[in-house]
């Protein structure tokens, strides 16, 4: 009796791969007592054929899915808090959890978490990963996952600080291509960094727009939308900003009190240590 409610448990299951409440699973057993219900979950749950998870539209209640060909040799030998640990996880995608977030759900001891933990990470099927938004807190994700980009930095962020290095290559490079071609896209700065291997690992394109406008926003570029396609076309502008003028030069310049300036006055240029300072360094 219970192999075959496992089975029906099971086909059941995987006619909703999204997962099924307990209660949509009772009318799926018709004749199948409580008991029987209950001891057949048990042993589809220690063998890893079944999944319990949180319910994602309800995290107060759980759903049970069938668990991918393959599992269950992964799962073989966990027990049930290592499962609940590992779906804990699981749940949090590619944005991962840390510690302290898995004690809350899981109600487990802090101890037996990080035990819990390393053998996860022994048997490659979670991973730690360090997060650039705060460096002294690691979160767990699956193993084949690959971090979102709030938790890496993205390409900009190498194993310990911020790569300034590689975006200036990449600012050099791509003001460099746009001058020699004299009118570009974004798919061929694109192809462009892709094909000359400036780029050690694949950038997409919205990573490759992010130098074009710090490009754009320093004056080096101009960006114009083409009448034919319709898409931006970056070209170098025809009157270049100046990294400095004879205003920005002069202390008057970024002044806060500039419009109460006036000779003679409280405020006068006679009076101003930082006018005086400069007409110092003047070479006459």
């Amino acid at each position: 009796m219970s192999k075959r409610v496992e089975e029906m448990i099971l086909a059941a299951c995987r006619k909703h791969p999204e997962g099924m409440l307990d209660t949509a699973l009772e009318p799926e057993l018709p004749g199948v007592t409580v008991n029987d219900r209950a001891e057949a979950l048990n042993s589809l749950l220690s063998s890893h054929k079944l999944q319990i998870l949180v319910n994602p539209a309800d995290p107060h209640s759980h759903i049970y899915k069938a668990s991918a060909v393959g599992d269950t040799a992964r799962f073989k030998g966990l027990t049930a808090e290592d499962m609940l640990v590992y779906q804990c996880i699981q749940a949090a995608g590619n944005m991962g959890i840390w510690t302290r977030d898995m004690k809350q759900r899981t109600n487990l001891q802090q101890p037996k978490i990080n035990k819990i933990l390393k053998a996860l990470e022994e048997r490659s099927l979670v991973k730690s990963i360090k997060s650039v938004q705060n460096a002294s807190r690691k979160v767990y994700m699956l193993f084949e996952l690959d971090p979102a980009k709030e938790l890496t930095g993205g390409p900009w962020y190498g194993p310990d600080a911020f790569d300034s290095e590689f975006i200036t290559v990449l600012q050099e490079a791509t003001l460099s291509y746009i001058k020699s071609k004299g009118d570009a896209t974004l798919a061929d700065i694109v192809r462009f960094i892709t094909e000359t291997g400036i780029s050690k690992q694949a950038l997409q394109e919205d990573d490759v727009e992010r130098i074009i406008n710090t490009l754009d926003y320093d004056g080096k570029i101009d960006s114009m939308e083409d009448d034919d396609d319709g898409l931006p076309h970056y070209r170098v502008p025809l009157m270049p900003i100046p990294d400095t003028t004879a205003f920005t030069s002069i202390p008057c310049g970024v002044c806060p009190v500039f419009n109460e300036c006036v000779e003679g006055g409280k405020i006068s240029p006679e009076s101003c240590q930082y006018y005086s300072a400069w007409l110092e360094q003047l070479d006459y």
